[in-house]
Protein backbone atom coordinates (compact mmCIF):
# COMPACT_ATOMS: atom_id res chain seq x y z
CA UNK A 1 0.00 0.00 0.00
CA UNK A 2 1.27 3.37 -0.57
CA UNK A 3 2.23 5.60 2.25
CA UNK A 4 0.66 8.00 4.24
CA UNK A 5 2.29 11.44 5.36
CA UNK A 6 1.14 12.86 8.84
CA UNK A 7 2.61 16.25 10.18
CA UNK A 8 2.75 16.76 13.63
CA UNK A 9 2.20 13.01 14.32
CA UNK A 10 4.02 12.63 17.86
CA UNK A 11 1.04 13.51 19.67
CA UNK A 12 -2.55 14.53 19.85
CA UNK A 13 -4.79 13.75 16.36
CA UNK A 14 -1.34 13.25 14.27
CA UNK A 15 -1.01 10.49 16.65
CA UNK A 16 -3.88 8.72 16.72
CA UNK A 17 -4.58 9.32 12.69
CA UNK A 18 -1.01 7.54 12.26
CA UNK A 19 -2.02 4.52 14.47
CA UNK A 20 -5.05 3.54 12.97
CA UNK A 21 -3.99 4.22 9.58
CA UNK A 22 -1.21 1.80 10.32
CA UNK A 23 -3.61 -0.79 12.01
CA UNK A 24 -5.46 -0.95 8.42
CA UNK A 25 -1.79 -1.54 6.86
CA UNK A 26 -1.24 1.80 5.65
CA UNK A 27 3.18 2.86 5.95
CA UNK A 28 2.82 6.26 7.85
CA UNK A 29 5.08 8.51 7.44
CA UNK A 30 6.05 10.59 11.32
CA UNK A 31 6.96 14.30 10.74
CA UNK A 32 7.32 16.55 13.59
CA UNK A 33 9.61 18.62 15.52
CA UNK A 34 10.71 16.50 17.57
CA UNK A 35 12.34 12.86 17.36
CA UNK A 36 11.04 11.80 20.27
CA UNK A 37 7.69 11.71 20.81
CA UNK A 38 7.77 10.30 16.78
CA UNK A 39 10.08 7.63 17.85
CA UNK A 40 7.40 6.83 20.73
CA UNK A 41 4.54 6.50 17.92
CA UNK A 42 6.84 4.36 15.36
CA UNK A 43 7.49 1.81 18.29
CA UNK A 44 3.39 1.46 19.30
CA UNK A 45 2.77 1.10 15.10
CA UNK A 46 5.85 -1.50 15.08
CA UNK A 47 4.37 -3.35 17.71
CA UNK A 48 1.01 -3.96 16.18
CA UNK A 49 2.79 -4.99 13.06
CA UNK A 50 3.02 -2.00 11.43
CA UNK A 51 4.79 0.26 9.12
CA UNK A 52 6.28 3.24 10.33
CA UNK A 53 9.26 6.24 9.25
CA UNK A 54 10.68 9.04 11.07
CA UNK A 55 11.60 12.48 9.18
CA UNK A 56 12.19 15.30 11.58
CA UNK A 57 11.43 18.57 10.44
CA UNK A 58 10.70 22.34 11.15
CA UNK A 59 7.69 23.01 8.65
CA UNK A 60 8.02 26.67 8.83
CA UNK A 61 11.55 26.68 6.97
CA UNK A 62 10.53 26.32 3.22
CA UNK A 63 14.54 24.66 2.34
CA UNK A 64 13.45 22.29 5.00
CA UNK A 65 10.13 20.86 3.93
CA UNK A 66 11.91 20.82 -0.01
CA UNK A 67 14.73 18.91 0.86
CA UNK A 68 12.62 16.50 3.50
CA UNK A 69 9.75 15.75 1.44
CA UNK A 70 12.17 15.07 -1.83
CA UNK A 71 13.81 12.64 0.34
CA UNK A 72 10.68 11.21 1.20
CA UNK A 73 9.74 11.08 -2.63
CA UNK A 74 12.54 9.37 -3.55
CA UNK A 75 12.38 6.47 -0.31
CA UNK A 76 8.52 5.82 -0.24
CA UNK A 77 5.20 5.44 -2.69
CA UNK A 78 3.21 8.22 -1.10
CA UNK A 79 -0.51 8.72 -1.85
CA UNK A 80 -1.83 10.84 1.11
CA UNK A 81 -0.78 14.12 2.79
CA UNK A 82 -2.68 15.31 6.30
CA UNK A 83 -1.49 18.73 7.30
CA UNK A 84 -2.18 18.08 10.77
CA UNK A 85 0.67 19.97 12.57
CA UNK A 86 0.00 23.59 14.19
CA UNK A 87 0.11 25.44 16.96
CA UNK A 88 -1.95 27.91 19.11
CA UNK A 89 -1.56 30.97 21.83
CA UNK A 90 -4.49 32.14 23.69
CA UNK A 91 -5.77 35.26 25.08
CA UNK A 92 -6.80 39.34 24.14
CA UNK A 93 -4.85 40.47 21.26
CA UNK A 94 -3.00 43.12 23.41
CA UNK A 95 -1.78 40.07 25.30
CA UNK A 96 0.14 38.11 22.45
CA UNK A 97 3.69 38.80 21.67
CA UNK A 98 4.69 39.18 18.34
CA UNK A 99 6.71 36.22 18.74
CA UNK A 100 3.64 34.08 19.68
CA UNK A 101 1.96 35.73 16.76
CA UNK A 102 4.47 34.99 14.14
CA UNK A 103 4.90 31.58 15.20
CA UNK A 104 0.90 30.94 14.42
CA UNK A 105 1.19 32.38 11.31
CA UNK A 106 4.51 30.41 10.31
CA UNK A 107 3.16 27.24 11.66
CA UNK A 108 -0.25 26.84 10.80
CA UNK A 109 -0.47 28.99 7.44
CA UNK A 110 3.69 28.69 5.99
CA UNK A 111 3.73 25.38 6.98
CA UNK A 112 0.29 24.59 5.65
CA UNK A 113 1.28 25.64 2.31
CA UNK A 114 4.66 24.88 2.35
CA UNK A 115 4.15 21.43 2.81
CA UNK A 116 1.27 20.82 -0.02
CA UNK A 117 3.24 23.03 -2.96
CA UNK A 118 6.43 20.70 -1.85
CA UNK A 119 4.26 17.30 -2.33
CA UNK A 120 1.66 18.58 -5.00
CA UNK A 121 4.23 18.12 -8.28
CA UNK A 122 4.45 14.16 -6.87
CA UNK A 123 0.85 14.12 -6.84
CA UNK A 124 0.21 15.36 -9.95
CA UNK A 125 2.02 12.40 -11.61
CA UNK A 126 -0.03 10.31 -9.77
CA UNK A 127 -3.30 8.29 -11.00
CA UNK A 128 -4.99 9.89 -7.71
CA UNK A 129 -4.19 10.85 -4.19
CA UNK A 130 -5.51 13.45 -1.35
CA UNK A 131 -4.49 15.87 0.85
CA UNK A 132 -6.48 16.42 4.12
CA UNK A 133 -6.15 19.82 5.68
CA UNK A 134 -7.02 19.35 9.54
CA UNK A 135 -7.91 23.20 10.31
CA UNK A 136 -10.83 22.97 13.34
CA UNK A 137 -13.76 25.04 13.73
CA UNK A 138 -11.59 28.03 15.00
CA UNK A 139 -11.68 28.40 10.86
CA UNK A 140 -15.46 28.56 10.51
CA UNK A 141 -16.30 30.61 13.66
CA UNK A 142 -13.97 34.23 15.41
CA UNK A 143 -13.71 32.97 19.20
CA UNK A 144 -13.11 34.69 22.40
CA UNK A 145 -9.20 35.13 23.00
CA UNK A 146 -8.65 33.07 19.86
CA UNK A 147 -8.00 36.33 17.56
CA UNK A 148 -4.74 35.90 15.74
CA UNK A 149 -4.92 31.65 16.05
CA UNK A 150 -8.44 31.94 14.15
CA UNK A 151 -7.23 34.15 11.57
CA UNK A 152 -4.73 31.44 10.97
CA UNK A 153 -7.19 28.65 10.50
CA UNK A 154 -9.66 31.40 8.46
CA UNK A 155 -6.33 31.50 5.98
CA UNK A 156 -6.03 27.32 6.30
CA UNK A 157 -9.62 27.38 4.99
CA UNK A 158 -9.32 29.89 2.34
CA UNK A 159 -6.22 28.19 0.69
CA UNK A 160 -7.96 24.62 1.06
CA UNK A 161 -11.39 25.77 -0.81
CA UNK A 162 -9.02 27.69 -3.72
CA UNK A 163 -7.45 24.61 -4.30
CA UNK A 164 -10.29 22.60 -4.35
CA UNK A 165 -11.54 24.43 -7.27
CA UNK A 166 -7.93 24.64 -8.87
CA UNK A 167 -7.21 21.03 -8.87
CA UNK A 168 -11.35 20.15 -9.66
CA UNK A 169 -10.49 18.25 -12.76
CA UNK A 170 -7.42 16.49 -11.68
CA UNK A 171 -7.33 13.23 -9.73
CA UNK A 172 -6.08 15.33 -6.56
CA UNK A 173 -9.39 15.58 -3.71
CA UNK A 174 -8.51 18.18 -1.14
CA UNK A 175 -10.54 17.95 1.89
CA UNK A 176 -10.43 19.87 5.22
CA UNK A 177 -10.92 19.14 8.13
CA UNK A 178 -13.05 21.03 10.81
CA UNK A 179 -13.58 19.55 14.28
CA UNK A 180 -13.64 20.97 17.95
CA UNK A 181 -11.56 21.64 20.49
CA UNK A 182 -9.86 18.02 21.45
CA UNK A 183 -8.53 16.89 24.63
CA UNK A 184 -4.52 16.31 23.20
CA UNK A 185 -1.09 17.86 24.38
CA UNK A 186 -2.20 21.03 22.76
CA UNK A 187 -3.58 22.83 25.87
CA UNK A 188 -0.71 22.37 28.11
CA UNK A 189 0.46 25.13 29.44
CA UNK A 190 -2.72 27.58 28.57
CA UNK A 191 -5.89 28.11 30.70
CA UNK A 192 -7.95 29.33 27.66
CA UNK A 193 -10.15 25.63 28.59
CA UNK A 194 -10.83 25.65 31.83
CA UNK A 195 -12.75 22.27 31.44
CA UNK A 196 -11.14 19.59 29.81
CA UNK A 197 -13.39 16.69 30.29
CA UNK A 198 -15.43 18.53 27.51
CA UNK A 199 -13.40 18.55 24.96
CA UNK A 200 -13.57 15.49 22.25
CA UNK A 201 -11.08 12.52 22.55
CA UNK A 202 -8.58 12.56 19.52
CA UNK A 203 -9.45 9.02 19.07
CA UNK A 204 -12.77 9.15 17.89
CA UNK A 205 -11.93 12.02 16.11
CA UNK A 206 -9.54 10.23 14.36
CA UNK A 207 -12.07 7.34 13.44
CA UNK A 208 -14.81 9.65 12.46
CA UNK A 209 -12.23 11.17 10.08
CA UNK A 210 -11.21 7.69 8.94
CA UNK A 211 -14.33 6.06 8.29
CA UNK A 212 -16.11 9.22 6.48
CA UNK A 213 -13.18 10.86 4.00
CA UNK A 214 -14.16 10.22 0.74
CA UNK A 215 -12.52 12.58 -1.06
CA UNK A 216 -15.13 15.46 -0.24
CA UNK A 217 -14.12 19.13 0.27
CA UNK A 218 -15.41 19.56 4.10
CA UNK A 219 -16.22 17.61 7.18
CA UNK A 220 -17.21 19.24 9.59
CA UNK A 221 -17.02 16.97 12.99
CA UNK A 222 -19.60 18.49 15.95
CA UNK A 223 -19.48 16.23 19.40
CA UNK A 224 -23.33 14.72 18.11
CA UNK A 225 -21.91 13.29 15.84
CA UNK A 226 -19.74 11.36 17.70
CA UNK A 227 -22.46 10.19 19.93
Amino acid sequence: MEAIVITGAGTGLGKQLALKYAKKGYPIILMGRREHPLFAVKQEIEANEGQAFIYTLDIRSYEDVCQVSAQIIQQHKIRCLINNAGIGHFGSLASLTCEQIHEMIETNVCGTIYMTKAFLPYFQTLPKAKIINIISTAGLRGKVNESVYAATKFAVRGFTESLVKELENTPISITAVYMGGMDTPFWEGTDHIQDRSRLLPPEQIAEYIIQNENGQAEMIIESNKLL
